[in-house]
């Protein structure tokens, strides 16, 4: 009983952001936004060298494990809750990956709970807010991100499967815009960029948005796909990325899905711009393949699938170098 209690204690008790230590040789490091409720606690840490070695950026805005005591009283259940909406850990992944591949790294450090990075700034179930709020849609607003919200996962998570509301009391307007102000739009203003001046220097940039997944069943006479590939249905990424993506994962030997279950979501439809030579996959890890039995903790395989990641971000490093060079080509041919 001990061992179970120090678990889930773990699972929600507020790790510190990095601070502007070096993740790798040759690096500079800079945080910004705040965590609403946690003094002196940024809301996301960009890591780059500069000029930038290669033209890939990882992204992680689902591991934040920054929770303010005030979050986590309101919550029900934190302790089960909270880390059911965590990319669990996926950091440590992108960190080792961005370390041997020299790629810019963008972790965000609040967490999901307290605001969802890959939804929109108005995807907001307004019946949770204290007051209510819009009463219809943004014109900026999608069918997805209206089901998201209807769903229980838009913007500032209200629901989930199994556990039910997820909130004690109804969600204030003043904190609902700090948190927007505070995180999500610094947050993907420091994403947009640092993908414009990686597609400066290159020509052509990929964003590598980060991810983790419950496991996927397996069908009748196969395996579940390890790792997943999102593009959008090929609207955020040229098919060349995403064909020389899947030839890494083959040489590997890893199972390998495309668009199914997940294709991307707020962070490629806002930031992918495959004209001007900006594009995004969502890679989602089955969390087995880099934590422990119970899904909290790093495990054995950490290791294994750090070298899997990091090899396909080299990989895809040449790939978009090569890309960047014939846009710049054709580009130059135009004028």
């Amino acid at each position: 009983m001990k061992a179970k209690r120090r678990q889930r204690r773990c699972m929600i008790d507020p790790v510190a952001p990095r601070d502007d230590s070096q993740v790798y040789g040759g690096t500079t490091s800079s945080s910004g936004g705040q965590v609403p409720g946690l003094a002196d606690a940024p809301a996301f840490t960009l890591w780059q060298r500069e000029p930038s070695s290669i033209p890939v950026v990882i992204a992680v805005p689902h591991a934040g494990r920054s929770y303010p005591p005030e979050l986590l009283t309101r919550m029900r259940h934190p302790g089960f809750s909270a880390a059911r909406l965590e990319d669990r850990l996926v950091d440590l992944v992108a960190t080792e990956a961005a370390r041997r591949s020299g790629a810019a790294l963008l972790v965000a450090h609040a967490p999901r709970a307290m605001i969802d990075l890959n939804r929109a700034s108005d995807d907001i179930d307004w019946e949770m807010v204290s007051g209510g709020g819009a009463t219809s849609p943004s014109p900026s607003s999608t069918p997805l991100s209206a089901r998201r919200a209807r769903s229980g996962l838009g913007l500032v998570p209200r629901r989930l499967p199994g556990v039910g509301e997820l909130w004690k009391w109804p969600l204030e307007r003043d904190d609902l815009a700090a948190r927007i102000g505070q995180v999500h739009v610094p947050y993907h203003a420091a994403l947009s960029g640092l993908l414009e001046s990686v597609r400066a220097r290159w020509g052509a940039v990929l964003l590598i948005d980060l991810h983790s997944m419950p496991p996927l069943p397996a069908r009748a006479g196969e395996m579940a796909a390890e790792f997943v590939l999102g593009d959008r249905f090929g609207a955020a990424c040229a098919g060349t990325l995403v064909a020389e993506a899947f030839a890494c994962f083959g040489a590997a030997r890893r199972l390998a899905a495309h668009n199914r279950p997940y294709a991307g979501g707020y962070v490629l439809e806002r930031h992918a711009r495959r004209a001007e030579g900006i594009h995004c996959l969502q890679l989602e890890l089955d969390r087995r393949l880099y934590l422990d039995p119970g899904l909290a903790e790093p495990g054995a395989g950490l290791a294994d699938t750090v070298d899997v990641v990091a090899a396909l971000v080299q990989r895809m490093a040449i790939a978009v170098a090569d890309l960047g060079r014939e846009r710049e080509r054709w580009r130059a041919a135009a004028e």
